[in-house]
C-alpha cells in the first residue's frame, strides 16, 4: 500500500492481494500500527502493473451491474518480488501498490489531547524508508523527550448510501454551526474508551459536550444531515444524499465496510477440446484482431497449447466464441445454472488444467437422499469487486443485482472500464439431492414454509428494505443451507483446513421458477497456482463420506445451548433463522453465502423441541 498527501508518496504497509477484495477493498479503512488509511478508488490505481484475469460469464454479470463499459478484470497492482537484503527501498518499484490516504483526517495528540484536522498543519508527518510500519504523525507540543505520537480520532459518521465523513467535532461541541475554531481537546473519563466516556472541550470558548449525547435513537436525531462525502474518491456525491441524519460509528466497526462481490466457477462451456483451450486462454486470444495477429502470437510462444491446431482453425473457433454462436444465451445474473448443468452431468465435462470431476457412489446409508456425489478434484474460482456497502451487508440479498438502488457505493468517479478481481484454485465435493424426495418434503411442510416466509418479510421490513416479500428462497434453501453448514463444521475437523477456509455454494431453485435445483458444493481454494492439497476431496469417498454425514447429523441433533437453541422461534428478534446458533450451526463470514441466515437444524434431524419437519428423520 502506498500513501500520499502530507506524507510524501511512500509505502506504509502490506496486505495480501486477495485481501484487497474481501477485507481491504476500495473505500475500506486499514488500521495500521500508528495511523488509519482509506483505500482509494480505481481512478488512482496503477493498472500498468496489474494482470488480466479472464472469465467471460463473470464479466457479463459485472456488465449487467456496472454497465457495458466494463471490459476486463485486473489483479491489484504489484511490484516485482524482492528477497531480503536485495531490497532497494528507494527504488521506484517500492512505490507500486494500492493507493491509500490518511483517514480520518482529525487526529488526537496522545499527550496534550489536542483534537485537530491534518490540514491545520499542527501535526508533522514522519516516514521511515526502511520501516514502513512506523509511518506516523507527531505533535511537537513539548521540548522534553521525543515528540508524542498522534492517533486518529476514533469516531466517524456514515450513512446507508456508503458516504463517510469525519465526525463534525466543531459543530458537535458548540451545538450547531459556529465561527469558533477552537482549539479542541478530547478527554476520556473512563477506562473503556467508549463514546459514553468521551468529552470534547473547546479551549477558546470553554464549550464542552459528552459524546454520550449521540448514543441511541434519541442521540441520532441530533446528528446533522449527510454531506455526501466520498473520501475514497476525493469528492462529494454529485447526486447528493437524502439521508435525514448521519450515524456515528467507531473506527474499526465491523459494519463500516462490506464488499459487494460476484463470483463464478470456471466450468467448461465448450463441447470440444479446441473450444476448451480457447476458454482457458481467452485473456490472450481475445486481443487477436486478425489472423495475422494470431500468427504473431504463435511466433512469440503464446500458443503452445494449440500445437495440433492450425492458425485458421483457431481463428474460426475464435470468431464463433466472440460472436456467441457456440453457446446459448444465458441470464448474466444467473451464474449458478451453468455450473449446475456441468456438475449434474460430469461425464460431459471436459477435463482441463483447472477443472476435473469424478463421480462416486453416494454412501450406502444415504442413497435415498442423494442422486449423485461428484468429487471436484480441480476447480478455479474468480471473484470480482463491483462495489461496497456500509451498515447493511450485501449478504442480505441473494444477488448484488437485487440490492436497492443507491445502497451500493461507487468504486470510481467515472463509470469503471475494469474492476479488481482475484482467482483461486482448489477442490470440493458436490452433492445432488434427490429432487423427488426434496419436493415431497416441501409439500409436506406448508406450515413450516409459511413460518420462514413470514420471518423473511418481517426481517426485511425491519431493515427498511423495499418490497420485503421479494427474494424469499423457500424452505428448500433452508434445507440445503443447513446441511452445508453442518457438514462443513464436521469436515473441518479432519480435512486439514479450517472452517473459515471452506466455503459453500448453494444451488437451489423451486420447480415453479424454472428447472429445479437442489445441490450443495462444499469447496476450498487458495491463490497458489497449484491449488490445494486434496485433503477435502479425499473425504468424499463413499466409505469416509457416509461416516462424516452421519456424524454431522448427530452433532446438530443436540446443541450445547439446548433447550434455548432448539426453542428459538423462526425470525424471533433481529434474526432470520430457527434452531441455530454459534455452538451448532453458524460459520465464519468467509464461508457462508447468506450471513448465517435461513438456517434451521430442525430441517435436517429431530431436535429437542421439534421432530415433525426433519428431512433425514
Amino acid at each position: 500500500m502506498t500513501t500520499s498527501s502530507q506524507m510524501r508518496k511512500s509505502e506504509v504497509g502490506e496486505v495480501r492481494p486477495s485481501q484487497t477484495l474481501t477485507t481491504y477493498g476500495v473505500g475500506s479503512l486499514v488500521d495500521l500500527p500508528n495511523l488509519s488509511v482509506i483505500v482509494m478508488g480505481l481512478d488512482d490505481w496503477q493498472i500498468s502493473h496489474s494482470t488480466e484475469i479472464a472469465e467471460e460469464r463473470l464479466l457479463l454479470s459485472a456488465q449487467s451491474i456496472l454497465g457495458p463499459q466494463v471490459t476486463r478484470f485486473l489483479t491489484p497492482p504489484r511490484g516485482p518480488e524482492s528477497i531480503g537484503a536485495q531490497t532497494n527501498w528507494f527504488d521506484e518499484s517500492r512505490q507500486i501498490g494500492v493507493p491509500v490516504a490518511p483517514f480520518p483526517r482529525w487526529m488526537v495528540c496522545s499527550r496534550c489531547r489536542l483534537l485537530a484536522p491534518l490540514k491545520s498543519g499542527l501535526f508533522e508527518a514522519k516516514v521511515y524508508p526502511y520501516r514502513p510500519d512506523r509511518a506516523c504523525y507527531v505533535h511537537n507540543c513539548t521540548t522534553q523527550g521525543r515528540a508524542p505520537l498522534v492517533v486518529p480520532a476514533r469516531f466517524l459518521v456514515t450513512c446507508e448510501r456508503g458516504h463517510l465523513d469525519d465526525f463534525p467535532w466543531l459543530e458537535f461541541t458548540h451545538r450547531g454551526p459556529t465561527e469558533c475554531n477552537g482549539p479542541l481537546r478530547m478527554f476520556e473519563f473512563g477506562p473503556s474508551g467508549e463514546m459514553a466516556d468521551m468529552t470534547v472541550v473547546c479551549d477558546k470558548c470553554e464549550a464542552r459536550r459528552r459524546l454520550a449525547e449521540v448514543i441511541g435513537p434519541q442521540g441520532a436525531q441530533q446528528m446533522p444531515a449527510c454531506t455526501g462525502r466520498r473520501p475514497h474518491l476525493r469528492d462529494y456525491d454529485p447526486n447528493g444524499c437524502d439521508c435525514n441524519a448521519v450515524r456515528p460509528i467507531a473506527l474499526g466497526a465491523s459494519n463500516l465496510w462490506f464488499p459487494v462481490l460476484i463470483s463464478a466457477l470456471s466450468v467448461p462451456q465448450a463441447a470440444d477440446d479446441l473450444g476448451r483451450l480457447i476458454e482457458e486462454n481467452w485473456a490472450v486470444l481475445e486481443k487477436a484482431a486478425s489472423l495475422d495477429v494470431l500468427k504473431a502470437f504463435r511466433q512469440i510462444g503464446q500458443l503452445k497449447d494449440f500445437s495440433k491446431y492450425t492458425d485458421e482453425q483457431i481463428w474460426e473457433k475464435l470468431q464463433e466464441q466472440k460472436e456467441g454462436t457456440g453457446s446459448e444465451a444465458e441470464d448474466p445474473d444467473d451464474l449458478k445454472s451453468p455450473e449446475w448443468k456441468v456438475f449434474t452431468n460430469p461425464t460431459m465435462a471436459k477435463e482441463s488444467r483447472t477443472f476435473k470431476l469424478r463421480t462416486v457412489d453416494p454412501p450406502q446409508e444415504f442413497t435415498q437422499f442423494f442422486e449423485k456425489i461428484v468429487l471436484v478434484e480441480k476447480l478455479r474460482e474468480v471473484r470480482a469487486l463491483v462495489g461496497f456497502t456500509r451498515l447493511m451487508s450485501p449478504r442480505d440479498f441473494d444477488n448484488p443485482a437485487d440490492m436497492p438502488q443507491g445502497r451500493r457505493a461507487a468504486i470510481s468517479r467515472r463509470s469503471p472500464t475494469w474492476v479488481p478481481a482475484s482467482e483461486t484454485r482448489g477442490e470440493g465435493i458436490f452433492f445432488q439431492f434427490n429432487e423427488k424426495r426434496v419436493q415431497d418434503w416441501v409439500k409436506q411442510n406448508h406450515a413450516y414454509e409459511r413460518e420462514f416466509e413470514q420471518a423473511h418479510i418481517t426481517w426485511k421490513a425491519s431493515k427498511n428494505i423495499p418490497n420485503p416479500e421479494f427474494g424469499y428462497p423457500g424452505i428448500r434453501f433452508v434445507l440445503l443451507h443447513s446441511f452445508a453448514h453442518a457438514l462443513i463444521r464436521q469436515l473441518a475437523i479432519e480435512c486439514g483446513y479450517t472452517s473459515a477456509s471452506i466455503s459453500e455454494r448453494i444451488y437451489s431453485r423451486n420447480a415453479d421458477d424454472g428447472e429445479p435445483m437442489a445441490g450443495v458444493l462444499i469447496y476450498t481454494s487458495a491463490p497458489d497456482s497449484e491449488g490445494t492439497l486434496g485433503g477435502l476431496c479425499a473425504l468424499g469417498e463413499p466409505d469416509k463420506l457416509g461416516r462424516h454425514i452421519t456424524r454431522a447429523l448427530e452433532k446438530v441433533s443436540l446443541c450445547s445451548s439446548d433447550p434455548l437453541c432448539s426453542e428459538h422461534e423462526t425470525g424471533a428478534g433481529d434474526t432470520l433463522h430457527g434452531a441455530s446458533c454459534h455452538a451448532c450451526s453458524f460459520l465464519p463470514e468467509t464461508s457462508c453465502e447468506r450471513g448465517n441466515k435461513y438456517l434451521d437444524r430442525s430441517a435436517l434431524i429431530p431436535t429437542v423441541e421439534r421432530t415433525d419437519v426433519a428431512f433425514f428423520g
